[in-house]
């Protein structure tokens, strides 16, 4: 929610006494000099299941692993500068662009197979379509009647 502002000011910073408080750069705070290798992840529910978008930005279709174990749904991403592209186009005399691994775990239950998580990547965008499973049900405590 923004709050009205005046001169820069929200008119409830003085009436709440609340210190001045900068989310603009989150994600460096969480994650120090780290924050380009975290992946951005939207997920949306439906129904029947879970829409989830991972940014994967500058990677390849083959960089990218995806695992299923244990429950758990590994999202993993590596890439290097290619040396030799280096070589043909000078001296490189800064490198901002993003090389080396990231990895991202998301808990999707014990129910799930492979086959049931169908993965889109497209325009730097990693699209999981992850489904709704229920848990087998554990059969009801029956009683077995005694005869005599």
């Amino acid at each position: 929610m923004l709050l009205p502002s005046i001169f820069g000011e929200s008119l409830l910073d003085d009436w709440m006494d609340f210190p001045k408080m900068d989310f603009g750069d989150i994600d460096r705070k969480l994650y120090g000099k780290h924050a380009a290798n975290v992946m951005k992840t939207d997920v949306r529910e439906h129904d029947d299941g879970y829409e989830v978008d991972i940014d994967l930005p500058g990677f390849k279709k083959d960089d990218i692993k995806l695992s299923l174990e244990n429950g758990y749904l590994s999202v993993s991403a590596a890439k290097g500068l290619d040396k030799d592209e280096k070589d043909k186009k000078g001296k490189l005399i800064r490198q901002e662009r993003y090389a080396g691994s990231m990895q991202r775990s998301f808990y999707v239950g014990d129910v799930l197979t492979e086959q049931d998580i169908k993965a889109k990547f497209e325009n730097g965008v990693l699209q999981l379509c992850i489904p709704k499973k229920e848990e087998p049900k554990i059969p009801e405590k029956k009683m077995i009647a005694i005869e005599g």
